[in-house]
Parts: structure tokens; sequence; C-alpha cells
């Protein structure tokens, strides 16, 4: 190799699909069940792999919102939601949505949808709190709950405006948290972290 080629810099150029084009993926196979991704400000994000307390806690969750909320709310896991003003489509682990007679098999939900979403973490926690959540926020979730496993708390976030969410509350051991939506319904710290 010469010194003039070992002094090239190779930029790095990166290609944003658009919600259509990464929904078009999904229709002809060319993204599949098995790709663990998501799409996040246009890029196709590789999601980490789910351990078992991820796992168990999303379970935990899921069983006592379908529960506690019956037919008022439809409750998604692990399914897309699409955001078209930040051009992505997270797979939140849980989104309590409006329902629907079709249960959302002939549109994607989108955030006017939504009553609340909730991101489990575990290895997840950075990109949840500093990427997904201004995301959520920006589109306008009204109330986004942040599951924090090895920090053993829950963290409501609420009121998005510019890509914020205004009011964060922390939810530990003891205390207990309603959904805005749903004020009557109130979960304790064990319901959702055990």
């Amino acid at each position: 190799m010469s010194s003039d080629e070992s002094s090239v810099a190779v930029e790095l150029q990166r290609h944003r699909f658009t919600l259509e084009q990464y929904e078009r993926m999904i229709e002809t196979g060319v993204l599949t069940d098995r790709d663990r991704v998501e799409l996040l400000e246009g890029e196709i994000i590789e999601m980490p792999p789910i351990g078992d307390p991820h796992a168990g806690t999303c379970n935990r969750i899921a069983h006592v919102l379908i529960t506690r909320l019956g037919d008022r709310a439809v409750v998604a896991v692990a399914n897309p939601i699409a955001l078209p003003i930040a051009v992505s489509m997270p797979q939140p682990d849980h989104a309590v949505l409006k329902p629907r007679a079709t249960f959302y098999a002939d549109r994607r939900p989108q955030p006017d949808d939504t009553f609340f979403v909730v991101e489990v973490m575990d290895s997840s926690t950075r990109d949840d709190r500093r990427i997904k959540a201004p995301l959520y926020a920006r589109a306008g979730v009204p109330e986004l709950w942040l599951a924090d496993i090895p920090g053993s708390l829950v963290e409501v976030l609420r009121e998005p405006r510019d890509g914020v969410y205004r009011s964060v509350r922390t939810v530990r051991r003891g205390e207990s948290v309603a959904p805005l939506a749903f004020p009557d319904v109130v979960f304790s710290f064990a319901d959702l972290l055990g």
C-alpha cells in the first residue's frame, strides 16, 4: 500500500429509509420476524437479544395490563407502532392502544391511537432513555413508562413537547402509578417489576 492510499480517509455513507420503504421490506420478506430490528429516525437498528429478566418482566407487565384494562384497551406486545413525524417504527415492549374493532389488523397504530407505551429496560437502558424517549415525545405519544430492571424503578414520562417529556416521575418499591388515560386503574411497583 502506498503512502497516498493509507492517508485517504473513507467516509461512510448512511442510507436512510422512509416508513414506506421499511414497510415494503417487511412485505416482500427482505426483513422477517427473525430480524430483530427497528426503524429509528430512518435507520434500521438491530435490537439487542432479550434476556430472561427482560422476557419475564414483559410477561408480567402484559399479564397485569390485559387483566386490569380488559376491553378498555388493546394491549400490543412487541408490535410496531408508526411514528411518521420521527420516521420511526419502534416495537415497544407494550403499547396500550385505543380499542379498535380490527385490533389494528388493517393498519399500524400511530401516536393518536396510543394511551401509553411501556419500554422494559435491561441491556437497553441507555438507548431507551437517550434515543427512544425523545422519539416518542417528538411523535406525541402522551405517556411513556420506562421499567428499569437494573435500576429497580419505573420512570413515568408525560406531557410531550418539543421532543421532551416535561413531566418525569420515578416510581419505586412501595409506590404506585395510574396511567393518565385510566386514573382509576392503579399499578403498584410490584405489579410491574415484581
